[in-house]
């Protein structure tokens, strides 16, 4: 009988113990006061520092979708890396908690550690940038489970706010206005239908130039999902915000009613924007009818916000980039 070890049936734990050197310092990079554990622990912990009176834990989790079909047709990884993260943190910023630290997962079929290095990065450069700790993840190795070259990623959020200051929609009445601030590109929604349109429909590849949107597929297809917290953060003690709706899959028409109590309707101004050419483009190009396209996209708009009339002045002031998009009724 032929003798079989481990990496013949195709898990590499040589790989895995290259990936886990080559991204333990993108994880110490991302490592805030809070952090109590090192990487390399079975458990990541984490210390609240007792600055926040009754503290309200607020966690979810997330992944890219199909948006990881561009990153494998391009060989660019860590965008997705950052999208898992700014998606996360978008998830809890609307019930105005801070986010204290993340974890991630990665699944593939045969595990190279470049491209896992590649992913994580961005993973750190995110965290870094949203204030969060990377406080650990797991990496699976699953033979004949995904194709050759693909992989999949989700994401872990906790964060905290205090329970006076918790955003839950409820002070939401007839006659707030509604704030958007807007999108860059997709986020990460849609894609089955925008990579059904761009490669199916038209035949294009991701190097193809589109002359509408100044750019290649590829490139207006991988732009980051944003996050909102560096504008929003430092508005969250004001008290002007009363509910908020991060546009993800169902679009405005589906998420603005999630912040919404029992009973309140709304109504946009649909000139207050420019729906932008990327999605000018696909509604073109698949001969898309508006409502599809609002519950498919999210249309330029990232992050809605419920504000009473008296404080919307002073929040537009606040967010140079944000627009009145409509009231409710």
């Amino acid at each position: 009988m032929a003798k079989v070890d481990y990496r013949q049936t195709g898990v590499d734990i040589d790989a895995g113990n290259e990936a886990v050197r080559r991204i333990k310092n993108l994880a110490r990079a991302t490592y805030t006061k809070g952090v109590v554990s090192g990487v390399g622990s079975f458990g990541g912990l984490f210390a609240l520092d007792g600055s926040i009176a009754d503290p309200i834990l607020v966690a979810s989790a997330d992944g890219v979708g199909t948006k990881l079909k561009i990153a494998f047709m391009t060989g660019i990884h860590d965008t997705v890396g950052a999208d898992l993260v700014n998606h996360c943190v978008n998830d809890i910023l609307v019930q105005g908690a801070r986010p204290l630290f993340f974890l991630d997962y990665l699944a593939t079929g045969k595990l190279s550690p470049e491209v896992a290095e590649h992913i994580v990065r961005g993973i750190s450069r995110a965290c870094v940038e949203n204030g969060c700790a990377l406080l650990g993840g797991e990496t699976a190795e699953m033979p004949g489970f995904y194709a050759s070259g693909e992989y999949d990623v989700a994401g872990f959020i906790v964060g905290v706010v205090s329970k006076a200051r918790m955003i839950d929609g409820s002070r939401i009445v007839a006659g707030d206005q509604l704030v958007a601030l807007p999108s860059d590109g997709l986020h990460t929604n849609g894609y089955s239908l925008a990579r059904g349109i761009a490669f199916d429909v038209l035949k294009l590849s991701v190097e193809s130039h589109v002359a509408d949107l100044g750019e290649t597929v590829g490139a207006a297809l991988l732009r980051p999902h944003r996050s909102y917290w560096p504008e929003v953060g430092p508005l969250l003690d004001k008290g002007w915000i009363k509910g908020m709706a991060h546009i993800t899959g169902g679009g405005i028409t589906e998420n603005v009613p999630r912040m919404l109590p029992e009973g309140r309707t709304f109504s946009l101004d649909s000139n207050s924007w420019t729906i932008p050419p990327l999605f000018q483009w696909l509604q073109r190009s698949g001969q898309l009818d508006e409502p599809e396209m609002f519950r498919a996209f999210n249309m330029g708009v990232g992050l809605v916000l419920a504000c009473a009339p008296a404080d919307l002045s002073a929040l537009l002031a606040a967010l140079p980039r944000a627009w009145r998009l409509g009231s409710i009724d």
